[in-house]
């Protein structure tokens, strides 16, 4: 059951209380004239309802709603939305809030990227009342200085995102759209070595991909190649 939505001090009706800085900006992005926000359904507090679809914006850390998504997926339409940064500039702050540098970090994010949450609720990838609509963005990551905190990065820790622009999207809605994420120089059958190499990409999300994929049911171990397991795509 759908309830009434939250509406804001300054009457918009989209809620913002608590709400981290990107978080809020997708979610204004992302917004249709229509929509309901932060509705009630069925126990749970969902970021849109569009028509019977419900809509969750997750920034990162998609294991803290999968009990949530599990429990509505069942009875509607639910769509998670997660952005990946393709271009990010990093801000460190002073005490007082001021800006004491801004650069441009080399990482660029790609849409494989998208496993590395995925792995979280691997069961939901193949139920057809699931998708995940990918927003590539440009963010500006803000700093704080903590030296309690955050060792590996000399005790600087992030303190909020901010949407710069969004410059991509891509609607995944079947399993058949994961599994076409698998490199086209892939060969038949891989191991996550073979899919390391042609992702070019850390081993550990080949393999969290080659798991999510896996199942979904969209490849299935065939053997081994020594200690390697093999995997060929399934047959739809």
């Amino acid at each position: 059951m759908v309830g009434s939505p939250s509406t804001s001090s300054s009457g918009r009706c989209i809620g913002t209380l608590n709400e981290k800085p990107l978080h809020a900006a997708l979610k204004a992005w992302y917004a249709r004239p229509g929509d309901q926000f932060e509705a009630h359904v069925d126990g749970f507090v969902v970021d849109i309802v569009r028509d019977d679809l419900l809509i969750e914006i997750q920034t990162r850390n998609l294991a803290a709603i999968k009990h949530k998504l599990a429990g509505l997926v069942e009875r509607h339409p639910v769509r998670v939305v997660y952005p990946i940064a393709q271009e990010k500039w990093i801000v460190r702050l002073a005490e007082d809030g001021r800006p004491l540098s801004r650069r441009k970090s080399p990482r660029h994010g790609a849409l494989e990227h998208v496993f590395d949450e995925l792995v979280h609720v691997p069961q939901l990838l193949a139920h057809s009342n699931f998708s995940v609509d990918v927003l590539f963005i440009q963010e500006e990551e803000t700093r704080r200085h903590d030296p309690t905190r955050a060792w590996r990065h000399q005790g600087w820790t992030t303190h909020e995102r901010h949407l710069l622009q969004v410059v991509g999207q891509r609607l995944l809605e079947m399993p058949t759209d994961m599994s076409n994420l698998l490199p086209a120089t892939l060969p038949d059958p891989f191991t996550t070595s073979d899919l390391t190499t042609a992702l070019a990409r850390p081993r550990r999300l080949a393999q969290k991909m080659a798991y999510c994929l896996r199942e979904m049911g969209t490849i299935a171990p065939v053997g081994k190649r020594g200690n390697a397991f093999l995997y060929a795509r399934a047959e739809c």
